[in-house]
């Protein structure tokens, strides 16, 4: 069995502490096999924010797979957004703003989604389509294959449709036809599971909302995703985890069970 903790939205900056030693706590008690940061890890790109974001993801025990979110682009230095928009986050987390992770039973791609000239909106070019669905397709039978994306592949109410990933049709047929089981994705704070309907083979949107921010959605409390894969059966449990207050504590509220093709 390996485990994802797939965390988002963080914005450092805005992170409410007990609710950080909480998601602490379950990390601890769950010894993931790898942890997902899929963007927005500061509210503001600040250098203080980035090291408290570092510090944090450093006591986590697991590898960590991070991506840059639109928030982790400086907003008010112009010069720095549009000459050098990375170098804070570079600064923190290395110089790779698309990473990968490989073992045994997982092959997790990060796509970084982002783009200095947009403020908010997310993009992913035909390039990085065609280099995920490369790497997709060399992928193992026993491998979960996850990409992992900040702006959501896909929504499921009306009103968040224009935080949708600029590009996602494309993306969506090329990577289900090239075997992903799943992208990863934040940005609206919002979590949830949904099958991507009319592709090749099976793949599911997993979102997750924001992990520590006091930044939530009415009705959308800190939440955090729990991967599970076992490959032996081949089957994925995928948990959802909210912050409950009264229990200082994340506490699992949902368990969907998908069942990838292969």
């Amino acid at each position: 069995m390996s485990v994802i903790l797939h965390i988002s939205d963080p914005h450092f900056g805005t992170e409410q502490l007990p609710v950080a030693r909480a998601l602490m706590q379950l990390a601890e008690r769950v010894e993931p096999d790898l942890v997902v940061l899929s963007g927005d890890i500061t509210q503001r790109a600040r250098s203080a924010q980035f090291r408290a974001a570092r510090g944090f993801m450093d006591r986590l025990p697991a590898p960590r797979l991070v991506l840059p979110g639109n928030h982790d682009i400086p907003l008010f230095n112009l010069w720095a957004r549009l000459w050098n928009p990375y170098a804070r986050h570079r600064a923190a987390f290395g110089d790779t703003l698309e990473p990968a992770f490989n073992s045994s039973d997982l092959l997790v791609l990060g796509v970084n989604t982002t783009r200095p000239g947009r403020h908010k909106n997310g993009e992913v070019s035909s390039a990085q389509v065609a280099r995920v669905a490369g790497q997709l397709a060399r992928a193992t039978p026993q491998q979960l294959r996850v990409v992992v994306v900040h702006q959501p592949i896909e929504v499921l109410r009306p009103q968040d449709a224009h935080d949708r990933l600029i590009g996602h049709t494309a993306a969506q047929e090329a990577w289900a036809a090239a075997g992903a089981d799943i992208v990863l994705g934040g940005h609206i704070h919002l979590p949830y599971v949904m099958a991507l309907p009319a592709l090749p083979r099976p793949m599911w949107a997993v979102q997750a909302g924001t992990a520590v921010s006091s930044r939530v959605r009415p009705g959308a409390p800190n939440s955090v995703n729990l991967v599970r894969w076992d490959a032996a059966e081949g089957s994925c449990v995928v948990e959802q985890w909210d912050h409950a207050v009264a229990e200082q504590a994340f506490v699992q509220v949902r368990v969907t069970r998908l069942q990838p093709e292969r």
